[in-house]
Protein backbone atom coordinates (compact mmCIF):
# COMPACT_ATOMS: atom_id res chain seq x y z
CA UNK A 1 0.00 0.00 0.00
CA UNK A 2 1.39 3.38 -0.33
CA UNK A 3 1.57 5.51 2.47
CA UNK A 4 2.55 8.60 0.75
CA UNK A 5 6.23 8.85 2.31
CA UNK A 6 8.24 11.47 0.75
CA UNK A 7 11.59 10.58 -0.84
CA UNK A 8 13.67 11.55 2.29
CA UNK A 9 11.48 8.79 4.04
CA UNK A 10 12.03 6.20 1.88
CA UNK A 11 15.64 7.02 1.94
CA UNK A 12 15.38 6.38 5.84
CA UNK A 13 13.58 3.16 5.26
CA UNK A 14 16.04 1.67 2.89
CA UNK A 15 18.73 2.73 4.63
CA UNK A 16 17.26 0.67 7.83
CA UNK A 17 16.91 -2.34 6.21
CA UNK A 18 19.52 -2.59 4.42
CA UNK A 19 21.12 -2.26 8.44
CA UNK A 20 18.79 -4.99 9.89
CA UNK A 21 19.43 -7.34 7.00
CA UNK A 22 23.31 -7.29 7.15
CA UNK A 23 24.28 -6.22 10.25
CA UNK A 24 20.96 -7.95 12.24
CA UNK A 25 19.73 -10.98 10.24
CA UNK A 26 23.35 -13.15 10.30
CA UNK A 27 23.45 -12.77 14.23
CA UNK A 28 20.03 -12.58 15.59
CA UNK A 29 19.58 -16.05 17.01
CA UNK A 30 22.42 -16.32 18.47
CA UNK A 31 21.89 -12.98 20.00
CA UNK A 32 18.66 -14.25 21.42
CA UNK A 33 20.10 -17.48 22.49
CA UNK A 34 23.32 -15.74 24.48
CA UNK A 35 21.27 -12.61 25.39
CA UNK A 36 24.32 -10.44 23.44
CA UNK A 37 23.40 -7.30 23.87
CA UNK A 38 23.95 -5.55 19.95
CA UNK A 39 27.08 -2.74 20.87
CA UNK A 40 28.26 -3.65 18.02
CA UNK A 41 24.58 -2.89 16.37
CA UNK A 42 24.40 0.84 17.79
CA UNK A 43 27.65 1.48 16.41
CA UNK A 44 26.17 0.90 13.15
CA UNK A 45 23.17 2.76 13.71
CA UNK A 46 24.42 5.57 15.78
CA UNK A 47 27.20 6.01 12.38
CA UNK A 48 23.75 5.97 10.37
CA UNK A 49 22.40 8.50 12.54
CA UNK A 50 19.40 6.81 12.81
CA UNK A 51 19.28 7.66 17.06
CA UNK A 52 18.63 11.07 16.68
CA UNK A 53 15.98 11.43 13.41
CA UNK A 54 13.13 12.45 15.52
CA UNK A 55 15.22 15.06 18.06
CA UNK A 56 15.84 18.51 16.50
CA UNK A 57 18.78 19.84 14.42
CA UNK A 58 19.84 22.22 16.96
CA UNK A 59 20.03 19.28 19.42
CA UNK A 60 22.03 17.41 16.85
CA UNK A 61 19.25 15.07 15.27
CA UNK A 62 17.62 14.88 12.11
CA UNK A 63 14.84 17.31 12.91
CA UNK A 64 12.03 15.19 11.97
CA UNK A 65 9.33 13.45 13.89
CA UNK A 66 7.50 10.57 15.16
CA UNK A 67 6.49 9.07 11.53
CA UNK A 68 10.40 8.64 10.86
CA UNK A 69 11.18 6.92 14.88
CA UNK A 70 8.50 4.49 14.11
CA UNK A 71 9.86 3.97 10.51
CA UNK A 72 12.88 3.13 12.07
CA UNK A 73 11.61 0.70 14.41
CA UNK A 74 9.52 -1.43 12.35
CA UNK A 75 12.01 -1.85 10.11
CA UNK A 76 14.78 -2.56 12.60
CA UNK A 77 11.98 -4.64 14.39
CA UNK A 78 10.89 -6.86 11.09
CA UNK A 79 14.15 -8.27 11.35
CA UNK A 80 14.98 -8.82 15.02
CA UNK A 81 12.10 -6.98 17.55
CA UNK A 82 14.67 -7.40 20.48
CA UNK A 83 17.67 -5.71 19.21
CA UNK A 84 15.62 -2.76 17.46
CA UNK A 85 14.99 -1.97 21.61
CA UNK A 86 18.67 -0.45 21.55
CA UNK A 87 17.32 2.70 19.74
CA UNK A 88 13.29 2.41 20.57
CA UNK A 89 14.17 2.22 24.45
CA UNK A 90 17.05 4.94 24.36
CA UNK A 91 13.81 7.06 22.52
CA UNK A 92 11.31 6.25 25.62
CA UNK A 93 14.29 7.53 28.10
CA UNK A 94 15.32 10.59 25.85
CA UNK A 95 11.34 11.96 25.18
CA UNK A 96 10.89 13.07 28.92
CA UNK A 97 14.01 15.42 28.30
CA UNK A 98 12.60 16.43 25.05
CA UNK A 99 9.13 17.17 26.25
CA UNK A 100 9.58 18.42 29.55
CA UNK A 101 13.58 19.38 29.88
CA UNK A 102 14.93 23.31 29.88
CA UNK A 103 17.45 24.81 27.41
CA UNK A 104 20.07 24.07 29.24
CA UNK A 105 19.28 19.99 30.16
CA UNK A 106 18.69 19.68 26.04
CA UNK A 107 21.48 21.30 25.21
CA UNK A 108 23.62 19.01 27.59
CA UNK A 109 21.59 15.37 27.15
CA UNK A 110 20.50 15.24 23.75
CA UNK A 111 23.81 15.95 21.59
CA UNK A 112 25.06 12.70 22.17
CA UNK A 113 21.83 10.70 22.64
CA UNK A 114 21.20 11.85 19.28
CA UNK A 115 24.75 10.93 17.83
CA UNK A 116 24.29 7.13 19.70
CA UNK A 117 27.16 7.77 22.08
CA UNK A 118 24.96 7.42 25.03
CA UNK A 119 21.99 5.68 24.91
CA UNK A 120 19.20 6.14 27.39
CA UNK A 121 16.74 4.36 29.92
CA UNK A 122 12.72 5.16 31.10
CA UNK A 123 12.54 4.27 34.76
CA UNK A 124 8.96 3.89 35.82
CA UNK A 125 8.05 0.45 36.85
CA UNK A 126 8.45 -1.12 40.51
CA UNK A 127 8.05 -4.56 42.04
CA UNK A 128 4.43 -2.98 42.91
CA UNK A 129 3.72 -0.22 40.57
CA UNK A 130 3.73 -1.49 36.97
CA UNK A 131 0.76 0.33 35.38
CA UNK A 132 -0.32 1.48 38.13
CA UNK A 133 2.08 4.48 37.66
CA UNK A 134 1.04 6.04 40.68
CA UNK A 135 2.16 3.31 43.23
CA UNK A 136 5.68 4.15 42.79
CA UNK A 137 7.79 4.22 46.30
CA UNK A 138 11.35 5.22 45.31
CA UNK A 139 11.58 8.75 46.43
CA UNK A 140 13.84 11.74 45.99
CA UNK A 141 14.09 14.28 48.98
CA UNK A 142 15.46 17.75 48.42
CA UNK A 143 18.31 18.55 50.71
CA UNK A 144 19.89 21.91 49.75
CA UNK A 145 20.99 22.39 45.63
CA UNK A 146 20.86 18.07 45.68
CA UNK A 147 18.28 15.63 45.68
CA UNK A 148 18.28 12.04 47.54
CA UNK A 149 16.81 8.98 46.03
CA UNK A 150 16.06 5.98 47.47
CA UNK A 151 14.19 3.11 46.20
CA UNK A 152 14.29 0.32 43.64
CA UNK A 153 12.83 0.22 39.52
CA UNK A 154 12.42 -3.41 38.06
CA UNK A 155 12.01 -4.28 34.38
CA UNK A 156 14.03 -1.54 32.60
CA UNK A 157 14.72 -1.71 29.45
CA UNK A 158 18.40 -1.02 28.47
CA UNK A 159 18.88 -1.07 32.42
CA UNK A 160 22.72 -0.59 32.91
CA UNK A 161 23.53 -0.39 28.96
CA UNK A 162 22.32 3.26 29.03
CA UNK A 163 24.44 5.95 30.07
CA UNK A 164 21.16 8.43 30.96
CA UNK A 165 18.33 7.22 33.29
CA UNK A 166 15.13 9.38 33.35
CA UNK A 167 13.28 8.18 36.73
CA UNK A 168 10.07 9.13 38.25
CA UNK A 169 10.05 9.65 42.05
CA UNK A 170 8.25 10.78 44.64
CA UNK A 171 9.01 14.11 46.55
CA UNK A 172 5.58 14.57 48.26
CA UNK A 173 3.99 12.13 49.68
CA UNK A 174 0.99 13.61 50.45
CA UNK A 175 0.21 14.84 47.80
CA UNK A 176 -0.09 11.53 45.73
CA UNK A 177 -0.36 11.49 41.93
CA UNK A 178 0.81 15.31 41.84
CA UNK A 179 3.62 14.37 44.20
CA UNK A 180 5.56 12.35 41.59
CA UNK A 181 8.63 13.92 39.81
CA UNK A 182 11.25 13.36 36.94
CA UNK A 183 14.78 13.59 37.31
CA UNK A 184 17.80 12.59 34.84
CA UNK A 185 19.91 10.02 36.75
CA UNK A 186 23.53 9.66 35.35
CA UNK A 187 25.60 6.40 35.19
CA UNK A 188 28.21 5.63 37.43
CA UNK A 189 26.54 8.64 39.85
CA UNK A 190 27.53 7.19 43.96
CA UNK A 191 24.58 4.98 45.26
CA UNK A 192 23.08 4.37 41.53
CA UNK A 193 23.96 0.73 41.17
CA UNK A 194 22.18 -1.73 38.89
CA UNK A 195 20.63 -5.09 40.67
CA UNK A 196 19.48 -8.50 39.11
CA UNK A 197 19.17 -9.05 35.15
CA UNK A 198 16.18 -10.57 33.80
CA UNK A 199 15.94 -13.90 32.50
CA UNK A 200 13.02 -13.01 29.13
CA UNK A 201 10.92 -15.08 27.28
CA UNK A 202 11.65 -12.70 24.48
CA UNK A 203 13.82 -10.13 23.41
CA UNK A 204 16.54 -11.42 24.83
CA UNK A 205 19.15 -8.81 22.93
CA UNK A 206 17.95 -6.33 25.19
CA UNK A 207 19.02 -5.53 28.53
CA UNK A 208 16.30 -5.36 31.46
CA UNK A 209 17.58 -4.93 34.87
CA UNK A 210 16.65 -3.50 38.51
CA UNK A 211 18.07 -0.19 39.20
CA UNK A 212 19.13 0.45 42.74
CA UNK A 213 19.12 3.58 44.31
CA UNK A 214 20.78 4.11 48.07
CA UNK A 215 21.06 7.14 49.30
CA UNK A 216 22.12 8.57 45.80
CA UNK A 217 22.84 12.21 45.60
CA UNK A 218 21.61 14.12 42.48
CA UNK A 219 22.28 18.10 41.42
CA UNK A 220 18.48 19.59 41.95
CA UNK A 221 19.24 20.73 38.19
CA UNK A 222 18.49 17.45 37.38
CA UNK A 223 14.51 18.05 38.05
CA UNK A 224 12.79 17.67 35.07
CA UNK A 225 10.22 20.37 34.85
CA UNK A 226 9.18 21.16 38.08
CA UNK A 227 8.32 19.33 41.68
CA UNK A 228 4.96 17.47 40.92
CA UNK A 229 5.09 17.25 37.44
CA UNK A 230 6.55 13.64 36.94
CA UNK A 231 2.91 12.39 35.72
CA UNK A 232 2.83 14.88 33.13
CA UNK A 233 5.72 13.38 32.09
CA UNK A 234 4.92 10.16 32.09
CA UNK A 235 1.54 10.82 30.18
CA UNK A 236 3.07 13.02 27.63
CA UNK A 237 5.85 10.48 26.91
CA UNK A 238 3.49 7.40 26.30
CA UNK A 239 1.59 9.56 23.80
CA UNK A 240 4.72 9.97 21.83
CA UNK A 241 6.24 6.47 22.48
CA UNK A 242 3.30 4.26 22.71
CA UNK A 243 3.63 4.35 18.78
CA UNK A 244 6.98 3.19 18.85
CA UNK A 245 6.02 0.13 20.75
CA UNK A 246 3.27 -0.33 17.88
CA UNK A 247 6.37 -0.26 15.43
CA UNK A 248 7.83 -2.74 17.04
CA UNK A 249 4.82 -4.93 17.18
CA UNK A 250 3.96 -3.87 13.55
CA UNK A 251 7.73 -5.00 12.31
CA UNK A 252 7.43 -8.59 14.15
CA UNK A 253 4.07 -8.96 12.54
CA UNK A 254 5.73 -8.10 9.03
CA UNK A 255 8.57 -10.19 9.46
CA UNK A 256 6.55 -13.06 10.37
CA UNK A 257 4.11 -12.69 7.40
CA UNK A 258 7.22 -12.64 5.45
CA UNK A 259 9.05 -15.97 6.86
CA UNK A 260 5.27 -17.65 6.23
CA UNK A 261 4.93 -16.99 2.99
CA UNK A 262 8.31 -17.56 1.84
CA UNK A 263 7.96 -21.40 3.52
CA UNK A 264 4.04 -21.94 2.16
CA UNK A 265 5.27 -21.20 -1.61
CA UNK A 266 8.36 -23.72 -0.70
CA UNK A 267 7.14 -26.29 1.05
CA UNK A 268 5.35 -29.24 -0.68
CA UNK A 269 3.44 -31.68 0.59
CA UNK A 270 1.50 -34.59 -1.79
CA UNK A 271 3.01 -33.09 -4.51
CA UNK A 272 1.88 -29.41 -4.39
CA UNK A 273 3.00 -26.47 -2.36
CA UNK A 274 1.37 -25.88 0.62
CA UNK A 275 0.50 -22.39 -0.42
CA UNK A 276 -1.87 -23.92 -2.86
CA UNK A 277 -4.18 -25.44 -0.20
CA UNK A 278 -7.11 -22.74 0.47
CA UNK A 279 -7.02 -23.16 4.31
CA UNK A 280 -3.24 -22.26 4.08
CA UNK A 281 -4.11 -19.08 1.66
CA UNK A 282 -6.99 -17.83 3.95
CA UNK A 283 -4.69 -18.17 6.79
CA UNK A 284 -2.10 -16.40 5.18
CA UNK A 285 -4.81 -13.40 3.45
CA UNK A 286 -5.99 -12.51 7.25
CA UNK A 287 -2.39 -11.90 8.32
CA UNK A 288 -1.71 -9.63 5.43
CA UNK A 289 -4.35 -8.26 6.23
CA UNK A 290 -4.41 -7.75 9.50
CA UNK A 291 -0.74 -6.56 9.12
CA UNK A 292 -1.68 -3.90 6.71
CA UNK A 293 -4.39 -2.21 8.81
CA UNK A 294 -2.23 -2.40 11.66
CA UNK A 295 0.54 -0.31 9.88
CA UNK A 296 -2.18 2.10 8.52
CA UNK A 297 -3.02 2.88 11.96
CA UNK A 298 0.56 3.44 13.31
CA UNK A 299 1.31 5.87 10.41
CA UNK A 300 -2.13 7.55 10.52
CA UNK A 301 -1.13 8.15 14.16
CA UNK A 302 2.60 9.49 13.99
CA UNK A 303 1.53 11.76 11.39
CA UNK A 304 -1.76 13.07 13.75
CA UNK A 305 1.30 13.87 16.53
CA UNK A 306 3.59 15.44 14.41
CA UNK A 307 0.99 17.98 13.14
CA UNK A 308 0.71 19.11 16.68
CA UNK A 309 -3.29 18.71 16.35
CA UNK A 310 -3.34 18.32 20.09
CA UNK A 311 -3.27 15.31 22.88
CA UNK A 312 -2.96 11.83 21.46
CA UNK A 313 -3.44 9.75 23.90
CA UNK A 314 -6.36 7.81 23.17
CA UNK A 315 -4.78 7.07 19.57
CA UNK A 316 -1.49 6.51 21.00
CA UNK A 317 -3.49 3.79 23.13
CA UNK A 318 -5.31 2.42 20.23
CA UNK A 319 -2.50 1.88 17.88
CA UNK A 320 -0.46 0.50 20.70
CA UNK A 321 -3.38 -2.03 21.58
CA UNK A 322 -4.49 -2.74 17.82
CA UNK A 323 -0.86 -3.48 16.30
CA UNK A 324 0.27 -5.67 19.25
CA UNK A 325 -2.35 -7.90 19.46
CA UNK A 326 -1.76 -8.38 15.80
CA UNK A 327 1.61 -9.15 15.94
CA UNK A 328 0.10 -12.01 18.60
CA UNK A 329 -2.13 -13.32 16.36
CA UNK A 330 0.35 -13.20 13.23
CA UNK A 331 2.93 -14.64 14.70
CA UNK A 332 1.34 -17.07 16.20
CA UNK A 333 -0.54 -18.17 12.75
CA UNK A 334 3.30 -17.91 11.53
CA UNK A 335 4.31 -20.86 13.97
CA UNK A 336 1.00 -22.97 12.69
CA UNK A 337 2.13 -22.30 9.07
CA UNK A 338 5.60 -23.79 9.18
CA UNK A 339 4.19 -26.71 11.81
CA UNK A 340 6.44 -28.78 13.66
CA UNK A 341 9.31 -26.39 12.26
CA UNK A 342 7.99 -23.39 13.80
CA UNK A 343 8.40 -25.01 17.32
CA UNK A 344 12.18 -25.53 17.04
CA UNK A 345 14.37 -22.57 17.41
CA UNK A 346 16.41 -23.76 14.30
CA UNK A 347 13.56 -21.77 11.97
CA UNK A 348 12.94 -17.67 13.10
CA UNK A 349 8.99 -17.75 13.79
CA UNK A 350 9.37 -19.25 16.74
CA UNK A 351 11.32 -16.05 17.87
CA UNK A 352 8.64 -13.78 16.84
CA UNK A 353 6.32 -14.99 18.39
CA UNK A 354 8.41 -14.84 22.20
CA UNK A 355 8.90 -11.47 21.00
CA UNK A 356 5.98 -10.41 19.91
CA UNK A 357 4.39 -10.75 23.42
CA UNK A 358 6.02 -8.67 25.18
CA UNK A 359 4.18 -5.59 22.93
CA UNK A 360 1.18 -6.42 24.65
CA UNK A 361 2.29 -5.58 28.57
CA UNK A 362 5.08 -2.78 28.37
CA UNK A 363 4.18 1.24 28.44
CA UNK A 364 0.85 -0.07 29.85
CA UNK A 365 -0.80 -3.60 29.42
CA UNK A 366 -3.18 -4.01 26.61
CA UNK A 367 -6.11 -3.82 29.57
CA UNK A 368 -4.79 -0.52 30.62
CA UNK A 369 -4.76 0.39 27.03
CA UNK A 370 -8.35 -0.38 26.82
CA UNK A 371 -9.53 1.58 29.74
CA UNK A 372 -7.54 4.63 28.63
CA UNK A 373 -9.49 4.62 25.44
CA UNK A 374 -13.19 3.82 26.81
CA UNK A 375 -12.58 6.69 29.16
CA UNK A 376 -11.38 9.13 26.31
CA UNK A 377 -14.52 8.08 24.63
CA UNK A 378 -17.13 8.87 28.00
CA UNK A 379 -15.27 11.94 28.16
CA UNK A 380 -15.53 12.74 24.73
CA UNK A 381 -19.42 11.92 24.69
CA UNK A 382 -19.82 13.95 28.02
CA UNK A 383 -18.27 17.21 25.98
CA UNK A 384 -20.13 16.56 23.42
CA UNK A 385 -23.74 16.59 25.41
CA UNK A 386 -22.86 19.57 27.68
Amino acid sequence: MDYGLSDEQKDLVATTRRIAEEHMRPVRQQYDADETFPWDIVKVLAEAGLFGVYIPKEYGGGGRGVLELVLVVEELSRVDGGIALCLAGTALGTYPILLMGNEEQKKKYLPPLARGEKLAAFALTEADAGSAATEIKTTADKDGDTYVLNGAKRFITNGGEAEIYTVMAVTDKKKGARGISAFVVEKGTPGFEFGNKENKLGIRASATRELLFDDCRIPAENLLGREGTGLIAIMRTFDATRPGVAAQAVGIAAGALEEAVAYATARKQYGQTIASLQGMQHMLADMATEVEAARALLYATARMIDSGAGRSSKESAMVKLFASDTAVRVARRAVQVFGGRGFMHDYPVEKMLRDAKITQIYEGTNQIQRTEIALALIKEAAAGGS
